[in-house]
């Protein structure tokens, strides 16, 4: 039985190799801390990927807050065609455990081998097809789902980690980046979230949760600090509108952290 186990393991492998094969680029986003908006930065970045032309994928590999379906408006759906990815247009595809639940408001009660076993299978069974880019929407924090994609998703260019300006933030993100340290994953940069409450009527920016701070840690460490993205009514309002931000505004803050992601996986090519 052990044999078997051993031999089922190896296809699997196999079958994520040939699917991983097929994918040029791979970023995974993470943060130390929940609610800090990581998928709607992951979102964001995807579609503006898409919008220039690279066929993109997100796997949602947040098992237990599963919200990507949400960001693009596919929340209680299923796929359109079984082994496939959701269609959201063209360029860019999604895969998310919700898609595959009865009932979207189910908690995934799962230990850690479960949760491992259904990151492999969303890897080998789906057809990812060829991608220009693969993001990855991770949990917060270092555990499980964070550690499984490190370990399968070896020719990952990088990590993109995603703060918000507090300490309590901060503190987590810092973890975040020792754990990209022990397991050699490449930090693209830092993002800082929640940066500064733009107000709806004047459009004068508040420091609730202060800024700056991710910024302040990226220098730290000696990582590039892709940019701030402020507390924008408009951003959230896009996000639970099912079209992320940088779809519906030509100067959304996105813009920009794209284009720097973007060059540096050019740069690290070249």
């Amino acid at each position: 039985m052990e044999q078997d186990r051993a031999t089922q393991m190896a296809e699997q492998d196999k079958k994520i190799q040939e699917t991983l094969s097929k994918i040029k680029h791979k970023v995974v986003v993470m943060s130390g801390k929940g609610g800090v908006g990581k998928s709607t930065v992951t979102s964001n970045i995807a579609l503006g990927m898409a919008q220039k032309g690279y066929k993109v994928g997100i796997l949602d590999a947040d098992l237990h807050g599963p919200n990507i379906p949400v960001m693009f408006g596919k929340h209680g759906k299923h796929p359109q065609e079984p082994g496939k990815p959701y269609r959201i247009s063209d360029n860019l595809e999604i895969v998310s455990l919700s898609f595959y639940s009865q009932n979207v408001n189910d908690p995934a009660v799962w230990r850690g081998p479960a949760k491992i076993g259904v990151i492999r299978q969303l890897l080998s069974d789906i057809n990812w097809g060829e991608l220009d880019y693969l993001l990855v929407d991770l949990p917060p924090g270092t555990g499980d789902e964070p550690l499984t994609i490190a370990q399968t998703i070896t020719e990952c260019d990088g990590c993109v980690i995603v703060t918000t300006p507090q300490e309590v933030a901060l503190a987590d993100t810092r973890k975040s980046i020792g754990f990209a340290g022990l397991l050699k994953m490449n930090v693209l940069g830092l993002i800082e979230n929640m940066s500064g409450f733009v107000c709806p009527h004047c459009g004068k920016v508040t420091d609730i949760f202060h800024s700056g701070g991710g910024e302040s840690t990226a220098k730290e460490y000696g990582l590039d600090f892709l940019g701030r993205v402020p507390l924008n009514p408009k951003i959230m309002e896009a996000g639970d509108n099912g079209t992320p931000h940088i779809g519906l505004n030509a100067d959304s803050p996105f813009v920009a952290i794209v284009d720097q992601i973007e060059k540096k996986i050019e740069n690290k090519e070249g």
